[in-house]
């Protein structure tokens, strides 16, 4: 069970330094934070070590969740999403970029759960990705996908920080676009 009560009580716990409501909590959300992870960290022994990560930032800022910013199980999400985006930022810093192979992007970030209805989508979304001019893609694609900040890009494409701004905001208006006529 997940109801935001439960979650909210356990996160009280938690703040208070209750160990059996970090288990409690692990064991009801460990899960679904892992197919976040998931997401973005396509390796599973990486997926499974930012997880760890995650569960220990919860321990350390449990308090600072407040039920009026919104839903527990979204909280304990955004979370986990910025510690694989971290974990990913961190890697390429090391390794460089990570998905010049050709790896597909949306992919990646498929739910093999998804509907009809999304897998359509994600299909539209190739298609208009692929009439965007490719450094543009490339700079949407990094940012949205990889987390890269504006001035990461910047450096990556030796271009102005606000030449970035643009880039990503036109692409983002012919991707709005390109979508909205297939729809």
């Amino acid at each position: 069970m997940r109801d935001d009560a439960t979650l909210e009580r356990l996160l009280e716990a938690v703040a208070a330094r209750d160990e059996a409501a970090l288990r409690d909590l692990y064991d009801r959300t460990s899960p679904k934070l892992l197919g976040v992870i998931l997401r973005i960290q396509r390796d599973r022994s990486a997926a499974e070590d930012i997880l760890q990560d995650v569960f220990l930032r919860i321990w350390q800022a449990a308090g600072s969740y407040a039920p009026e910013m919104g839903r527990p199980l979204s909280w304990l999400c955004t979370i986990a999403r910025n510690r694989a985006i971290d974990a990913v930022r961190r890697r390429t810093e090391i390794q460089g970029p990570v998905h010049e192979d050709g790896e597909d992007w949306l992919e990646r970030l498929a739910d093999p759960h998804d509907s009809e209805g999304a897998i359509l989508s994600r299909d539209a979304l190739r298609a208009c990705l692929a009439q965007l001019d490719p450094a543009h893609r490339d700079c949407v694609v990094l940012a949205y996908c990889e987390g890269l900040s504006r001035e990461d890009l910047a450096e990556r494409f030796a271009r102005p920080v606000n030449t970035i701004k643009t880039w990503l905001h036109r692409a983002l208006a012919n991707l709005r676009g390109c979508l909205e006529a297939i729809s």
